[in-house]
């Protein structure tokens, strides 16, 4: 069983989950501000949230960043808004899923299974991952970190998650759905969301969709990362294990 935080400040939907939570055998938790929430988990071991967007102190999506940014806990959204876009904005800052008000607890349940399942899974033990170089670019999956031509790349979590796949498979045409399943963990979703992520990850790669050194896209098919054909390597990508 888990061990869930609630952040919800409507006091009928919190004790609603509380108790259904509780009965299904969760450790529960919950809060009814943002600012609370920030604290509990610093100060607590969760394995997911459950995070309402409307709070008092501080709109849930602003709450989400801030989480972003001390844990990489599992989020579930529940939230009464149902605008598409604010739904991609929301999973491309973070947020693991998402349910629209009203739910139901078998709903909730369902969904909190499938992001414990996919979040244990990323937990599990496993060969200490490789250094993937691809042409320029040196990605260590360790230490998370990315160098294109020896300089460091910022790159956000999804960024990284999304070159990271793709670098290990160079040359390789990988389908929007297996992009979202595999990165995202989800099995549905808007083509919107991969692209925002493409057009970030050339800006910092420093090239665009008109002219692609490493990043190309196929149209209809897919997405494929390979090294430039200036690069010295550009026939031999390769992987390493991690100093």
């Amino acid at each position: 069983m888990a061990s869930v935080l609630v952040v919800e400040d409507d006091q009928f939907v919190r004790s609603a989950l509380i108790r259904h939570l509780s009965e299904a055998s969760h450790t529960v938790r919950s809060v009814g501000t943002a600012l609370e929430a920030l604290r509990e988990v610093a100060h607590f071991r969760f394995d997911v949230v459950i995070l309402d967007l409307g709070l008092p102190d501080l709109d849930g999506a602003e709450a989400l960043k801030m989480l972003r940014s001390i844990t990489d806990v599992p989020v579930i959204i529940a939230t009464a808004r149902d605008d598409e876009s604010e739904i991609v904005r929301l999973l491309n800052d973070g947020a693991d899923d998402y349910l629209t008000k009203p739910f139901s607890v078998e709903h909730l349940s369902a969904r909190m299974a499938a992001v414990l399942r996919r979040s244990r899974a990323a937990g599990s033990e496993a060969p200490p991952p490789r250094v993937i170089r691809v042409g320029g670019l040196s990605i260590d999956p360790l230490r998370r970190s990315a160098e294109l031509d020896g300089a460091e790349l910022d790159l956000a979590r999804r960024e990284f998650d999304l070159l990271t796949f793709l670098a290990g498979r160079p040359g390789v045409v990988v389908a929007r759905k297996e992009l979202l399943a595999e990165v995202w963990q989800q099995s549905y979703g808007d083509d919107q969301t991969i692209d925002v992520h493409l057009s970030w990850l050339r800006r910092k790669l420093g090239e665009t969709a008109a002219r692609p050194r490493y990043l190309h896209t196929l149209r209809g098919v897919g997405v494929k990362l390979q090294p430039p054909a200036d690069a010295p390597d550009a026939g031999a990508p390769v992987a390493e294990p991690p100093a």
